[in-house]
């Protein structure tokens, strides 16, 4: 008898991803705009972009893997290495770095035992130093599965790790519950979980603009020539929310003063 010599058939994706990865292709009047979506697809099916997910790719799309590879390598937001149920990026670009965003992601190390791009023993946790969130009027800021948490101290930051940790439900500063990592690729890859209505969708900080040109009559030209106003409604909600803001730190201050008095009587 001859012994078989052929090799196995690598891994392939599940017969329902293969169907998402063409129902995504299917969205866009040339397919291969589909490779970004269908990357973050991937990496909800597989938790990273791994080899087979990009032969899958290029097969969908009729692309080599080479070029799949290419853009999957280029984008920080693609993962080449398993990522924990949650990604922890620590912004520590200019402003959030000298407003604390270093020494956050000192101290997280050291609390998780893990370097740069490195998942916890658990699984639980990949911790990331990353560029800027845009959140510079929150800094610093840590993001978990892309969503936001403003105004954050060493202190913080441990918390919250650790709430994860635990399974504990989390909520973003300015967003809804967090999900997990293949939970939010999937969104990522256009497949919505009906969270997108949870929490606000700005903080005071960034309508302040908008209370201030509603205040000063202050406009700016459209493209037509037409001078817009900001929102009534959105302004509104900013002033409520400077308002009660103020409230909550006056209060802060008249406990502290009346615990002073105590303390020196």
């Amino acid at each position: 008898m001859t012994e078989a010599t052929s090799e196995a058939e690598p891994p392939r994706l599940s017969a329902q991803t293969y169907s998402e990865l063409r129902e995504i292709a299917g969205r866009y009047p040339q397919a291969r705009s589909a490779l970004l979506p269908m990357l973050h697809l991937v990496q909800a099916a597989e938790g990273y972009v791994t080899t087979t997910g990009i032969e899958a790719c290029a097969e969908v799309l009729d692309l080599t893997a080479a070029e799949v590879a290419a853009v999957a390598t280029f984008y920080t937001m693609y993962k080449r290495r398993p990522v924990g149920d949650y990604h922890v990026g620590v912004c520590t670009n200019t402003l959030c770095a000298i407003m604390g965003g270093d020494a956050i992601f000192e101290r997280l190390k050291d609390h998780l035992d893990v370097g740069n791009d490195e998942t916890t023993e658990d699984g639980k946790i990949t911790l990331e130093h990353v560029e800027c969130n845009a959140a510079c009027d929150y800094a610093p800021v840590v993001m978990v599965n892309w969503e936001f948490f403003d105004n954050q101290t060493p202190e913080s930051a441990v918390q919250l790790v650790d709430s994860l940790r635990d399974g504990e439900e989390v909520h973003a500063t300015r967003g809804p519950r967090v999900c997990t990592w293949r939970q939010a690729e999937r969104v990522l890859a256009g497949f919505p979980d009906d969270l997108a209505d949870e929490g606000p969708a700005a903080g005071p900080a960034s309508l302040v603009g908008l209370r201030l040109a509603r205040e000063r009559g202050w406009r700016a030209p459209s493209g037509n020539g037409l001078r817009h106003q900001p929102p009534r409604d959105t302004v509104e909600a900013a002033e409520r929310a400077d308002t009660q803001r103020a409230e909550s730190e006056t209060k802060v201050e008249e406990s502290e003063a009346d615990t002073k008095g105590s303390r020196d009587a």
